[in-house]
């Protein structure tokens, strides 16, 4: 999984494409949360410092899909609110440094950049070639450039103009910083992980877990903590009653097997013993923790229980390498992301004791943002579906394409 970095080469006079990932969040044309942004940082600054010209571009939100449907409804389109100059904007603030942006003739602006000047192009998705990996639109992305460098892990998953296409009509294509060390990371996690290694998924769906779940047992890890919605799905089909809890019924069966190639490859499953849960018909003031064997036909889950984060935060104990993927409950409602902060305390603290910890997923990120625990976990991944995908062991296309040419 070793790729060539931005290291390993010389950066001195060379005009150098930097895809990061700045897909963030705009309210008013002013950034919201600028983690991403930073997280491109240390990339953006060696390139500098070695004396390169810096082209940076990303996406931001699915402007083309969105056009579509303002048409359908009869509304007009405004593409102003998926423009990435106020990222420029930010970006310059933040770095200390004029960051000139697309405007007119793009090829022009990178042919007279300087050494250390830096350029953002505008938004890659306000052109349809490049979700559709189009050739003729990479060929384009590529002119005047001498080095390409992939630092969004976050998009590796997806064979984009930008993160695949351009890869072939530039004779060097290398691994930012970040991309490197989420490389190094997961990689670690995936194919020779310190022990006891310990997993824990949660999200809504088993269904978009079930690639990596199986992945996680092929390679034993020690234990496998499911929480979340998908945990219904497996209680369902071991034939407890879930009441209004959301389940995917047509997953039943995979679940099963999921629990049988578990016990047979001595991998330690632990699902929820109790749960946070509402009666449907008085979600405001019927909140409780019970038991899961107690659940009725008119309650519906919404969180794990005390009982289960404590005994999940048990099984962290003495861990090596933890990997959390995914909320316990509903994190985006209070007071149902109780559950999801017990689990973000105790990889903290298993990490103070010496394990590495590798968190990814919006919810997941966010229950360590807010609980001001970043700074005790190993490694924040960026990736959301592309961490998933590389954990469940598929080739991502964005870091494929940085093989030599």
């Amino acid at each position: 999984m070793n790729k060539k970095s931005i290291k390993d080469i010389s950066l001195e006079g060379k005009t150098v494409f930097i895809r990061v990932d700045f897909n963030v969040p705009l309210k008013d044309g002013v950034v919201e949360d600028d983690t991403r942004i930073r997280g491109a940082i240390p990339t953006i600054e060696y390139a500098i410092e070695q004396g390169a010209k810096v082209v940076l571009a990303s996406h931001l939100g699915r402007p083309l899909k969105d056009k579509k449907k303002t048409e359908e409804k009869g509304i007009e389109f405004d593409p102003s609110k998926y423009t990435l100059r106020p990222v420029a904007e930010k970006l310059s603030e933040l770095i200390g440094k004029d960051v000139a942006f697309e405007k007119g003739d793009v090829l022009a602006q990178i042919g007279s950049l300087a050494s250390g000047n830096i350029l953002m192009r505008e938004n890659l998705r306000l052109n349809a070639g490049e979700e559709k990996n189009d050739p003729e639109f990479a060929k384009q992305l590529s002119k005047g450039i001498d080095i390409y460098v992939n630092d969004a892990f976050g998009t590796a998953h997806r064979a984009h103009a930008s993160t695949e296409g351009i890869t072939h009509y530039v004779d060097t294509s290398v691994a930012g910083l970040l991309m490197e060390k989420e490389l190094r990371f997961l990689g670690k996690a995936l194919n020779n992980p310190e022990r006891p290694f310990v997993a824990i998924l949660g999200g809504a769906k088993v269904s978009d877990k079930i690639p990596v779940i199986e992945a996680l047992i092929e390679r034993k890890v020690n234990k496998l903590l499911i929480g979340g919605a998908m945990a219904y799905t497996f209680f369902k089909a071991n034939g407890y009653t879930v009441g209004k809890s959301l389940v995917e019924d047509e997953m039943m069966p995979t679940a099963l097997e999921v629990v049988k190639k578990a016990e047979a490859a001595g991998v330690e499953l632990l699902l929820p013993t109790d749960h946070i849960v509402v009666d449907s018909f008085d979600p405001i003031n019927s909140q409780k923790a019970i038991q899961i064997e107690f659940t009725n036909a008119g309650h519906v889950g919404l969180d794990i229980g005390p009982e289960t984060a404590g005994v999940f935060a048990n099984a962290l104990e003495g861990a090596q390498t933890i990997v959390w993927n995914g909320p316990m409950g509903m994190f985006e409602e209070k007071p149902f992301d109780q559950g999801t902060f017990a689990i973000a305390n105790a990889v903290a603290e298993a990490t103070d004791k010496g394990a590495v910890s590798i968190v990814g997923g919006g919810d997941s990120v966010a229950a360590i943002n807010q609980a001001g625990l970043a700074d005790r976990i190993s490694h924040i991944s960026t990736g959301g579906g592309a961490t998933l995908e590389f954990l469940a062991g598929e080739v991502l296309p964005g870091v494929a394409a940085l093989e030599d040419r």
